[in-house]
């Protein structure tokens, strides 16, 4: 396995062009610190692995919810359907009021007491069991402790700086 560091030649703007270009769902994160609910939009979300169930998401270190999440180790995962665009835009918004943030979404306490929103079309609640350093991202791993499939409905999609709606044929 290379060890060593390479020095990056590609200019960020690129870089954010060629990632864009793999197209993700969207999930809005939840944790409960200190009694106050905190809920952050993510794409960076994925399955690691089926035994033990882990999954990961990465959080940005500057963001309020990094902390959060840290020091509660445990998050709960709400990926959304196309209907989900406005809560995805409202939870992406830096310096939002952390005081009732929720109120307007509806949404059902799981197993571990976290907020998980019931326009979600799946929903899961994890422990985290490491945390990575990924530049100015953590890497939070966690062991999936509650998964749900509440609604069938398409997913909503990010890709090229957009959101985007998959359709199923004949739709």
């Amino acid at each position: 396995m290379y060890q060593g560091s390479v020095e990056s030649q590609v200019d960020q703007a690129v870089f954010r062009r060629v990632t864009g270009r793999f197209a993700t769902g969207v999930a809005i994160v939840t944790t409960l610190a200190d009694g106050i609910d905190h809920a952050m939009t993510v794409n960076s979300f994925a399955s690691v692995s089926l035994d033990p169930l882990l999954v990961l998401v990465c959080v940005e270190k500057i963001a309020r919810f990094h902390d959060a999440v840290i020091d509660a180790g445990v998050w709960g995962v709400s990926i959304l359907g196309e209907d989900g665009e406005e809560a995805s835009r409202a939870f992406a918004t830096r310096g939002r009021t952390l005081e009732g943030q929720l109120d307007r979404w509806s949404h059902r306490r799981g197993r571990l007491g976290l907020a998980l929103f019931d326009t979600a079309i799946a929903t899961l609640e994890c422990r985290t069991t490491v945390v990575h350093d990924g530049g100015d991202h953590s890497i939070v791993v966690g062991n999936v402790v509650s998964a749900d499939t509440p609604r069938d409905v398409p997913p909503l999609i990010y890709y090229e700086g957009r959101y985007r709606h998959l359709r199923p044929p004949g739709r």
